[in-house]
């Protein structure tokens, strides 16, 4: 047994724990053949031949949506509809593991310049100008290159972002795994949270959860401040070191990945009280414009009819900082909600479909913008109504009181 103890338990169906027993989790051949049949749809209406696929840093974006590549350093695919696709790494030491996983893929080391060896392998397709599209965050050197050669680089961003709406059911799975390590890191934070720890400690609790079951870390926020004079309203990116006391609110968002898939979940905690009777109005006020807005989502419901939360909270006499409501699941994708506090931003004119994933999370605060809360989760919409991926609690959770 490890020293640091035994794993937490998923707690998985058996379906899902397979998925994760894999050395290396993949993907369907018919769900991957899916995906690319849909972008070679895109790039045919938008007159494109071949496609040039950008992931860095761990994120694996198009590269990983359209191949199952997980891209370490950086990874550039090229995906041309037909042909085996080849895909650019970097590091060169990064290169024996994805041979050995990407066998169905033309896997090459970027060489000296990765754009350059992109070009050159558009060259031997016979790439012509103004027929190259590209997608991820292409670095502008990287844009550049290409335009030099290929005149007019399409964007093809939109379309794709268009594509990652609409969740497929293996895709579903997937982001019920990541919900669940997520999960654990509420599970430990209930067990950990104690005076005299400091933001930083949270983030280690926070981590360690699901780091056995090798999920990664793409954000763990938190805002704590005292409930007798609070100073933090939403959580915070950057971690303090400030000591957590008694009498505290700690709200937090926490997003932890399964093979660039995530889940999303907010709560708040206290140490040592309840909460005070300006807190508990502020959480009763958020639970109560999130069942409002779960009740709300269905197939064919217009995204205005979500502002029935929004409501909610301004007739408490409160208001909120954060999104109330956002399209999630290979970025953070329409429709959005967004806080009255920012402008008068007009709701998206979209209905909703069945298989589109959303974040709900009302950050109810103070007029002031002293005092809040957060709560929420990442739900799915289905055809009958909404279901939420996770499994945590949705609390408060009072500690020590």
């Amino acid at each position: 047994m490890p020293s640091y103890g035994p794993k937490p338990d998923l707690k998985l169906a058996p379906r899902l724990a397979g998925i994760v027993d894999q050395d290396y989790p993949k993907f369907s051949a018919g769900e991957i053949a899916r995906r690319r049949a849909l972008v070679a749809q895109a790039m045919d209406k938008a007159g494109v031949d071949h496609l040039v696929a950008y992931a860095s840093f761990f994120a694996g974006g198009p590269v990983h949506w359209l191949s199952d590549w997980s891209t370490t350093y950086e990874a550039v695919l090229i995906f041309t509809p037909e042909r085996q696709d080849t895909i650019f790494v970097q590091f060169y030491n990064h290169l024996p593991q994805a041979r050995a996983v990407m066998t169905d893929a033309d896997m090459r080391w970027g060489g000296a310049s990765t754009i350059q060896s992109v070009i050159g392998e558009l060259k031997q397709r016979g790439a012509g100008v103004r027929r190259v599209g590209a997608v991820g965050m292409l670095p502008m050197g990287y844009f550049k290159a290409l335009a030099a050669v290929y005149e007019d680089v399409v964007d093809l961003n939109p379309a794709y972002f268009g594509l990652r709406l609409v969740k497929s059911a293996e895709e579903v799975d997937w982001y019920r795994i990541a919900a669940r390590l997520s999960d654990l890191s509420i599970e430990a934070l209930r067990r950990e949270l104690r005076p005299g720890l400091d933001e930083g400690d949270l983030g280690a609790i926070t981590e360690g959860a699901y780091l056995p079951w090798r999920g990664s870390n793409v954000i763990h926020f938190f805002g704590a401040t005292s409930m007798h004079a609070p100073q933090a309203f939403v959580p915070r990116q950057h971690l303090t070191r400030r000591k957590l006391a008694n009498g505290d609110v700690i709200s937090c968002e926490i997003t932890a990945n399964f093979w660039n898939h995530g889940g999303q979940v907010l709560r708040t905690f206290t140490i040592g009280e309840p909460f005070t009777p300006l807190y508990q109005k502020l959480h009763d006020t958020a639970d109560s414009a999130f069942d409002a807005i779960f009740q709300m989502l269905r197939a064919g419901r217009h995204v205005r009819e979500l502002a029935v939360g929004a409501k909610i909270i301004e007739d408490a006499g409160f208001t909120f900082y954060d999104d109330l409501v956002h399209g999630f699941g290979g970025g953070y994708l329409l429709p959005i909600v967004g806080s009255p506090t920012r402008g008068h931003e007009p709701l998206p004119d979209r209905t909703l479909e069945a298989g589109m994933m959303m974040v709900i999370q009302p950050n109810v605060i103070t007029t002031d913008q002293t005092a809040g809360v957060q709560t929420g989760e990442l739900v799915l919409v289905t055809d009958t109504g909404a279901e939420s991926l996770h499994t945590a609690p949705r609390g408060p959770f009072h500690i020590g009181a």
